[in-house]
């Protein structure tokens, strides 16, 4: 028997385990091709861009902005001490803000990733199975609330999610007889992006294993993937030096790893268990002949294998959150697509227009139409998720709200002080609505001093300047102003005491996860003056 032809569209024998087969030619089927990768991406891209202004940003976003608006000197040397998996994205956005700076211009990439990203998921359906299934998929992932969430988000994590699906896609292409080398240079460039999009080389280890490729095909990922892991060691090094910056995360639990499983299949309570039984389904053909990658083969390792690994990893040194692994979501409507092209193909085989056998799914237009409403109806079943992700509640603060409550409120020359030294990323990310207020223990500048929040007096000078004022602004960490925990560092802790100490409150509002208080010095606390000095004493006569 001669080799099997590869292409985009599928045979009977394809479509029913989800594997590529020879590929329809002619019009037509470019035609059906290219709707079926560009629908999704112009569904995407709306989708993306619908409420894409929400008139804040919240606090990751707003370093985004800030350092990317720094000069890229500044930039290097920022990341040289923090933030260093994210200094390729500082360093585009850099080019992106200085065309024209702003909240909508900093979340526009991710539009962009996330509708090259929905193309991309249609673009492997339709080369591992065929078109219908590739359309099926990129629809269902452009209309996942995870997509449309980190779609706007002023982040990295959607251009990662592109750089992983493309480089899958050339995996499948790769091991299929094209170009290791090409994807070894986009998930080379994608782990600069954010490393941990590493892990796709499990998933993709997994395919092969899956396939049982032959030793050829081995030697040639395992080419690219030595490739990537040595171009990755010095991202690697550097961030193992700025660890702490995750020492927030937590140990993931089963809670968040069915979280995780409702975001990737589906969140609606009537949209999760039918993807939940099509992915079973699609499943059970995750092998097909020897050497032929499945679109099951393919999607359930890419959405199961780097979460699950960096889960695991994170019972151990906790190094999880889902923004991480969102490069993984595309691997589920894959799964969720083949298992629906499974089963239309046995309703198919039972269908009396035909003889069983002779053709899998008679009147395919028909049967790709009834994919497309059900997943229309899939979008209008999770309508207010993704309604309610476009309103500023649905981030952990809201710091455009922050910022035009202190240049309402706030009067010229006011002192402000921030608790932690982080919420002084409000008036990084706003600086206009801070322009006439004082950071009262600010020592040097984010800028100048090469970190995200600048650099603060220490403890005796805080207690020194905030303790000749008689009322202070203080915008901090909602948690931490009414108590519920502890700051570990002095400076910190000073400020607290000398609230605590010499001032009331008078004002309070609460922005999401932030707060914003005036206090004032009672008159009962003065500002003790300075006494004047006294003569020295004669000694008394002898």
């Amino acid at each position: 028997m001669g080799p099997r032809p590869r292409g985009a569209g599928a045979t009977a024998a394809g479509a029913a385990t989800g594997t590529a087969g020879r590929a329809p030619r002619g019009p037509g089927a470019r035609i059906a091709r290219g709707a079926a990768v560009g629908g999704p991406a112009l569904v995407m891209l709306a989708v993306g861009l619908w409420g894409l202004d929400r008139g804040g940003m919240w606090r990751d976003e707003a370093v985004s902005l800030q350092v990317a608006r720094r000069t890229v000197p500044q930039i290097w040397r920022l990341l040289h001490g923090v933030d260093a998996v994210h200094g390729l994205y500082y360093l585009l956005m850099h080019a992106v803000l200085a065309v024209r700076p702003g909240e909508v211009a900093l979340r526009l990439p991710s539009v962009c990733a996330a509708a090259v990203t929905a193309g991309l998921v249609a673009a492997l359906g339709t080369r591992l199975v065929r078109p219908r299934v590739g359309l099926w998929a990129g629809l269902l992932y452009a209309v996942s609330p995870m997509a449309g969430h980190y779609a706007q988000e002023g982040r990295s994590y959607a251009l990662v999610a592109a750089g992983a699906t493309g480089a899958t896609l050339l995996f499948v292409r790769a091991a299929q007889g094209g170009s290791w080398p090409a994807y070894g240079a986009v998930l080379g460039l994608t782990c600069w992006l954010h490393e941990f999009a590493v892990l796709l080389l499990l998933a993709h280890a997994v395919s092969l294993a899956l396939a049982r490729v032959r030793a050829r095909v081995w030697r040639g990922w395992g080419c690219a993937a030595g490739a990537v892991v040595l171009s990755l060691l010095p991202m690697v090094w550097i961030s193992r030096s700025q660890a702490a910056q995750v020492a927030w995360l937590r140990r993931p639990t089963a809670d968040v790893a069915e979280g995780l499983l409702r975001a990737f299949v589906g969140p609606g309570e009537a949209v999760f268990p039918v993807c939940l039984v099509l992915a079973g389904v699609a499943a059970a053909g995750m092998t097909g002949r020897r050497g032929d990658l499945t679109c099951a083969g393919v999607g359930v390792p890419l959405a199961l294998v780097p979460p699950g690994v960096l889960m695991l990893v994170s019972q151990l040194t906790p190094l999880y959150v889902d923004r991480y692994v969102l490069y993984a979501l595309g691997g589920a409507p894959l799964v969720v697509a083949a298992g629906a092209e499974r089963v239309a193909g046995a309703v198919g085989r039972l269908w009396p227009g035909g003889p069983p056998g002779t053709r899998p799914v008679p009147r395919s237009a028909l049967v790709a139409l009834a994919g497309v409403l059900a997943v229309s109806l899939t979008f209008v079943q999770q309508l207010p998720l993704l309604r309610a992700d476009r309103t500023p509640a649905s981030r952990a603060d809201d710091l455009g709200a922050v910022s035009r409550l202190v240049a309402r409120e706030s009067g010229a020359g006011d002192a402000v002080l921030y608790l932690p030294a982080g919420a002084r990323n409000v008036a990084l990310g706003y600086p206009g609505a801070f322009r006439r207020t004082r950071d009262v223990v600010l020592g040097e500048g984010a800028a100048e001093s090469g970190t995200l929040y600048g650099v603060e007096v220490g403890p005796g000078e805080v207690r020194r300047r905030v303790g000749r004022l008689t009322r202070v602004w203080v915008v901090g960490d909602r948690r931490l102003l009414a108590g519920r925990w502890t700051p570990r560092s002095p400076t910190e802790r000073t400020k607290l005491a000398v609230l605590a100490r010499d001032f009331v409150p008078r004002a309070r509002s609460v922005r999401g996860g932030m707060a914003v208080r005036l206090y004032v010095r009672p008159a009962s606390r003065a500002v003790p003056r300075s006494a004047p000095p006294t003569a020295p004493r004669r000694p008394a006569p002898s």
